[in-house]
């Protein structure tokens, strides 16, 4: 690593320790020629899948964009923000682990409303009449129907991820 001050490329590293809860390695190094001292970080690079929407076209994936979707489902719902953000982070560790280059949008929707069916039932049903485009009752009612018939502890998911007590 060159040094800040003078421009040297021989410098040491002193001093390392973890940071920002394990997900950054704070250096402190001196330089061998000024004898300066400087402190670096450095983290690791991730990178997350492009968007493939449903018209072909591309996009850089939004994390913004997707709680934005799942904060609109929840309005006024009984769920903690703790639930929702480890929801969020659930599917970008899933989409960031399965090392493709691209997802289909459509996948990403399907994982916000496995983690939505987890959380608040109400909710889900919300965020499924936009996405899947309900037009009438009936496919409300088809969705209800299809939701009650499933085990309860597989929609249930974690009581503790409700807010309300």
């Amino acid at each position: 690593m060159h040094c800040p001050f003078c421009g040297a490329n021989d410098t040491r590293v002193t001093d390392s320790r973890l940071v920002a809860e394990g997900d950054q390695v704070r250096r402190r190094r001196q330089c061998a020629n000024c004898h300066e001292r400087f402190t670096t970080y450095e983290t690791a690079e991730l990178i997350m899948p492009r968007v493939v929407k449903s018209d072909g076209s591309r996009e850089s994936f939004d994390e913004a964009k997707l709680r934005a979707g799942m904060l609109r489902a929840l309005e006024k719902r009984p769920v903690s923000a703790e639930a929702i953000e480890a929801s969020v982070e659930r599917i970008r560790q899933t989409l960031r682990a399965r090392g493709d280059r691209e997802v289909n949008a459509r996948e990403i929707g399907e994982a916000v409303m496995k983690a939505l069916r987890s959380l608040d039932q109400v909710a889900y049903i919300r965020f499924a009449s936009v996405y899947r485009k309900f037009q009438d009752l009936d496919e409300f009612r088809a969705e209800i129907d299809r939701l009650s018939q499933e085990p309860t502890d597989e929609i249930a998911g974690n009581s503790s991820s409700h807010g309300a007590s």
